[in-house]
């Protein structure tokens, strides 16, 4: 250590600068102008709000990643510790406390797309038999909704996700009760408060991981009903951190600009939360090209059709963007260790890693509709993606930044408080 040195000081004030306000401002603004263009769109397109319903969906689960994939990163970093998860713990909390408006978000979905048929294909057309007599619906998805019936229903849909939803609202009450309540504790005790986080969250992340795959299947799966995957839900797991610590730094970056993260903000832990973002885009490529692989080199007649959907009939220029936007370009920039040093080049990379995240998303939501598989065509109802999920996202972000508020932007009683506060030069 040097001669001389003095550590820094927790600065005074601790709660989020003034500036987050003028955040949420912007961003009910950008909600509100977007909400109407969707609206507006869903009126002059002609075909029945379908797209408006597709967007929504993809606005929801874009919503519901950054929510609960705050909490899955809160407990990931609950259970391994770490200094880097200090200046990030009040963020992912913020994103947790979101789930009163992700969960209005969802019943459009449960009421327009499952109760009253108008998203999921099993929904409409309940009584296979009929549909399958009628022509409207192939052998294919006829054999699918009727073994699969006994899940895919509108009874079933709902009872599910109602649970999900209370169980997730358990974990998110749990953890920030508990954070609240070791800063106010005078004389901690490390060991038990450390202890008790870690049973919580290691639990937590198994059962959110089994959570997540059902969700999913319901949710975006099951959009067509002969689609099964073994890594779908695994792929949606590591894309939730993806986004999300992209969000985080994005924050944090914003943040520093005054006190108190502008002491605590070190390129230390700015240049370990771009490793993150590397590990994490590493493995995002991981599962998605693994999962391609095998069902390639298996060349399963079941399996195929779903890549051929999304590859054929001029989605492959969309995939080999996903590719691009997803991986190459974060994958190639983080490479580089200057760069995860520079807050301004770090915070570009990061909104492209958002930005991919919901490119993938309509990748995956768009082709399960008959009009779009094998089919990608411009149309009126096709701009609601560049519009309806933008709005929903930003009144997402307006919440997220009213929690945020809500709170101090640093854990006071964190046992790692005193080592981040070291001088910029000394290294844990």
């Amino acid at each position: 250590m040097a001669h001389g040195y003095q550590p820094k000081t927790l600065p005074r004030e601790v709660q989020a600068p003034a500036f987050v306000e003028v955040w949420r401002t912007r961003a009910l603004m950008v909600g509100g102008v977007f909400l109407a263009l969707a609206v507006i769109l869903g009126f002059v397109s002609g075909d029945h709000w379908e797209h408006f319903l597709r967007a929504w969906l993809h606005g929801f689960m874009m919503c519901f990643n950054l929510c609960f994939g705050g909490m899955l990163l809160l407990m990931l970093q609950y259970v391994t510790g770490g200094k880097w998860g200090l200046i990030v713990r009040r963020p992912l909390e913020a994103m947790s406390r979101t789930i009163p408006l992700v969960f209005l978000l969802f019943l459009p979905v449960g009421i327009f797309g499952a109760s009253m048929g108008r998203l999921y294909i099993w929904a409409k057309y309940a009584d296979w038999a009929t549909a399958l007599k009628n022509g409207q619906i192939s052998e294919e998805v006829a054999h699918a909704i009727h073994y699969k019936h006994a899940i895919l229903n509108p009874v079933s849909f709902w009872v599910v996700s109602l649970i999900v939803f209370a169980i997730l609202a358990l974990y998110v009450t749990l953890l920030n009760t508990w954070s609240m309540k070791r800063d106010a504790d005078p004389e901690p005790d490390i060991s038990y408060w450390r202890i008790k986080f870690e049973n919580l969250s290691g639990f937590g992340i198994l059962l959110y991981s089994i959570l997540l795959f059902v969700v999913a299947i319901y949710w975006v799966m099951s959009l067509d009903p002969t689609w099964y995957s073994t890594v779908y839900g695994f792929q949606y797991l590591v894309a939730e951190a993806y986004g999300v610590l992209a969000l985080s730094i994005l924050t944090l970056i914003g943040l520093s600009k005054a006190e108190p993260i502008r002491s605590l903000f070190r390129l230390t832990e700015q240049h370990d939360l771009g490793k993150l973002c590397f590990a994490f885009t590493m493995l995002n490529m991981y599962l998605a090209f693994a999962a391609f692989l095998i069902i390639w080199s298996g060349n399963s007649p079941e399996e195929i059709p779903w890549y051929l959907d999304r590859i054929r009939g001029n989605w492959g220029v969309v995939a080999t963007l996903d590719v691009i936007f997803h991986w190459l370009i974060p994958f190639s920039l983080l490479l580089s260790a200057s760069l995860k040093r520079i807050k301004s080049r770090l915070a570009v990379v990061c909104c492209i890693m958002i930005f991919a995240r919901a490119w993938d998303l309509w990748w995956l939501i768009e082709p399960n509709f008959p009009d779009a598989r094998r089919n990608l065509h411009f149309s009126v109802g096709m701009l609601e993606y560049a519009t309806l999920p933008v709005a929903l996202v930003s009144f997402w972000l307006a919440y997220y930044f009213t929690q945020l508020k809500k709170r101090p932007v640093i854990a006071t009683n964190d046992p790692h408080l005193d080592e981040i506060l070291e001088s910029q030069h000394v290294h844990a």
